[in-house]
């Protein structure tokens, strides 16, 4: 009962259910009662040019369903700054949320990595579905601070992570560096990082890349859950801070950054170059956003 209710709380208090909020909440039991009668999965227009597979369970697709944009902030950033000519990196990418934005909706190029099989292969459907394979390079890996293999859990859907000593139900997983996989690449102009608590070691395997002026933000989840490998979230925050990086929030319905003290216990945007993003946002275009079209 609880976890109903804090589902139902998330939904109608949803920023962008803001101006009806009874509508996400209608969407959470509409597709309850299509769950009960239709057990195969369903085909959602995600944004007008993008399409998301959802079926029961899969907690990176209802979402969205229920909340247009599931991390509204986040999502809309990525969909006001992205321009066709950027590549955008997901790390931890899922199902692929991001990665449909960024390559279906904004059309730019997208490296998808994903570490875990199942899911790999829900983000390839998505891909397909899309028609954006020649968009996107798609790694069925993890990302660290050196070349190595390591397990990860598999049955915890959008919070598996790097495996601890007393986990059990794990896969092995290939891992590389994100320096590496650029090493023949353009530099990105946005990276999303969502690994769980691992961001320190994927932090530490992109070096040349944080360096690299052509990046100019950073979504990544600093949530405290990399306390289970040992590190600080504001060790990160501090690394950030030495690449000119400095923590903001995005408010999506007047396109406008704020400058942060530090970072948040969920996402936190890390920009520079500030100028060039508030032109970029300012200067985009609105997107319709789900089946009602709402205008982000």
């Amino acid at each position: 009962m609880k976890k109903l209710y804090d589902i139902l709380k998330f939904i109608y208090s949803h920023p962008f259910n803001s101006e009806n909020k009874l509508n996400g909440v209608l969407n959470f039991f509409k597709w309850q009662i299509n769950c009960l009668l239709n057990p195969h999965p369903i085909i959602y227009q995600y944004t007008e040019n993008s399409k998301l597979i959802v079926r029961k369970g899969l907690t990176g697709a209802t979402g969205n369903l229920y909340c247009g944009l599931m991390e509204f902030n986040e999502m809309a950033f990525l969909l006001h700054f992205l321009r066709r000519t950027d590549l955008f990196i997901d790390i931890g990418a899922n199902i692929g949320a991001y990665t449909l934005l960024a390559s279906s909706e904004i059309k730019a190029n997208t490296i998808s990595i994903e570490p875990l099989e199942d899911t790999f292969k829900i983000l390839m459907d998505n891909i397909y579905i899309n028609k954006i394979q020649d968009d996107v390079k798609a790694y069925n890996i993890g990302l660290g601070s050196e070349i190595s293999k390591i397990h990860f859990t598999k049955s915890l859907d959008t919070i598996n992570h790097v495996a601890t000593k007393n986990e059990i139900n794990t896969v092995e997983v290939q891992i590389d560096t994100l320096d590496n996989i650029l090493k023949n690449e353009q530099c990105p102009a946005l990276i999303k990082i969502d690994v769980e608590g691992f961001e320190n070691e994927v932090i530490s395997g992109a070096e040349k890349t944080l360096v690299n002026k052509s990046l100019k933000a950073i979504i990544i989840e600093l949530n405290g859950s990399g306390s289970r490998y040992g590190f600080d979230d504001n060790n990160i925050h501090l690394k950030l801070l030495k690449y000119g990086f400095k923590p903001y929030y995005y408010s999506p319905r007047s396109r406008e950054i704020k400058l942060l003290e530090t970072f948040g216990n969920h996402n936190t945007l890390y920009l520079r170059d500030i100028n060039l993003i508030e032109e970029r946002i300012k200067s985009s275009k609105k997107i319709k956003v789900g089946v009602k079209e709402y205008l982000v």
